[in-house]
């Protein structure tokens, strides 16, 4: 069977799905965390496969880190499918209830997107949070990961597909695509699929977006910030802008460019340079940044770069108002942060900043779903229809109206023989 056969069947077992009770859904996900627990050396052996063969090819090891699927991921996986199953159930809640007119009622209800098609980068651990979130929320998902942990994905799939179905969820539900050709057939079943998630880099997405006429959610960049502000806490300030860039540097929340106050560049930079130099993090700034402290000069084109690595850029701005101009003309409306102790600053940052997500004293990397207690997350959403930030549960279901009555029709209110009275009940 193809793809889009594959597809076409998944389309009528949506309804299906969606229809099952939360009790199944829940239980679903906690046998599929007891089953990966159950498999756990199995699904360790195949990413060892791949790790070596990521070894053979010389992927860069910032890269590689991003295969890796270890005990302690493991671990954040069955804690993650746990947490998910706790959460409240994101169907059927009653957004709208009005009387119409007396017998005639409209429901606002929420109900699953239907069928998802997600293409993410190579790491295991997103082919359980994507999934897992996808049956919470009642939608089929069509799973793409990377070749470069094709092994890992497969046996991943196939232990979470066979516990989900012994759970009592249809069969079919889920689907692993694993050959790349099947993604340019994806792109063509605009029938059969509601809703396109890619993740990965800026060219794939912008590559799926510009072929296909299904919905896509996403974001191409993660080009986030933290600006310094004069009345920071430089210590503070340091500690957060390491673990913006340290503590997962391929992540898209990482940090790429440091603003700094230019009223505190000389007392600041050094400090920075220093923690840079300790980390091993490249500075790259622009020449007033240069004369500060040494670095590689950089353009001002140069700071739309989502370096992904060991790499920030640094440029010197007057005030925080400067500082929003240049987050929203070359950021990527991701995530950005500002270190400051004036509140007066932070409020016009947080308001200001035209990103999903604007911090204040913390770490960029907190832009993540399970952080944000959503039970992990299909991706992060830049764009402002629908959802926005990291996608969870409530980015995952959509609305109809139901309409009740007995025998009303529209001539009666178009003749003036009945009227609407609108209350909410």
């Amino acid at each position: 069977m193809n793809i889009r056969e594959s597809v076409r069947n998944m389309k009528t077992v949506s309804p299906v799905l969606a229809a099952s009770s939360a009790e199944v859904r829940n239980e679903a996900l906690i046998k599929i965390a007891e089953a990966l627990a159950a498999h756990a050396e199995e699904i360790f052996a195949a990413n060892r496969k791949d790790l070596a063969a990521a070894d053979e090819k010389g992927i860069a090891p910032a890269v590689k880190k991003r295969l890796l699927y270890s005990e302690g991921k493991m671990q954040d996986s069955v804690a993650g499918l746990r947490q998910l199953a706790s959460l409240p159930d994101p169907l059927g809640k009653v957004t709208l209830d009005r009387e119409l007119d007396e017998g005639l009622r409209l429901t606002r209800v929420t109900c699953p997107i239907g069928v998802i098609g997600v293409i993410f980068e190579a790491r295991p651990d997103a082919l359980v949070q994507i999934s897992s979130l996808c049956l919470k929320s009642g939608n089929c998902a069509v799973l793409k990961g990377g070749k470069e942990t094709a092994e890992t994905n497969r046996v991943l799939f196939e232990v979470i597909y066979r516990a989900a179905v012994a759970a009592g969820l249809p069969e079919g539900c889920l689907l692993l695509a694993e050959q790349h050709s099947e993604i340019d057939e994806l792109l063509t079943c605009d029938k059969e699929v509601d809703l396109l998630i890619p993740r990965g880099s800026n060219a794939f997405v912008r590559y799926i977006m510009d072929h296909t006429k299904i919905p896509v959610m996403g974001h191409a960049d993660g080009i986030c910030h933290i600006f310094v502000d004069k009345d920071a806490d430089q210590d503070k300030a340091i500690r957060v802008i390491i673990d913006a860039k340290t503590q997962y540097t391929a992540a898209c929340n990482a940090v790429e460019t440091i603003l700094v106050d230019r009223a505190i560049a000389g007392e600041f930079l050094p400090k920075l340079a220093a923690a840079f130099e300790a980390a091993g993090i490249k500075m790259r700034g622009t020449s007033e940044v240069s004369e500060i402290t040494p670095c590689e000069v950089m353009g001002e084109e140069d700071f739309a770069t989502e370096y992904l690595d060991l790499i920030a850029s640094v440029k010197l701005v007057d005030g925080v108002a400067e500082a929003v101009r240049h987050i929203n003309y070359f950021g990527s409306h991701h995530t950005d942060s500002v270190m400051t102790e004036n509140e007066e600053t932070a409020a016009y940052f947080t308001q200001m900043v035209d990103s999903a997500g604007v911090y204040v004293n913390v770490s960029t990397r907190f832009a993540d779903g399970f952080r944000y207690g959503f039970g992990a997350e299909v991706g992060i959403s830049t764009g402002k229809i629908h959802a926005r930030g990291p996608v969870g549960l409530e980015g995952l279901v959509t609305y109809k109206y139901r309409l009740t009555g007995d025998g009303h029709i529209v001539g009666d209110y178009a003749s003036g023989r009945r009227t609407f009275h609108h209350r909410d009940l």
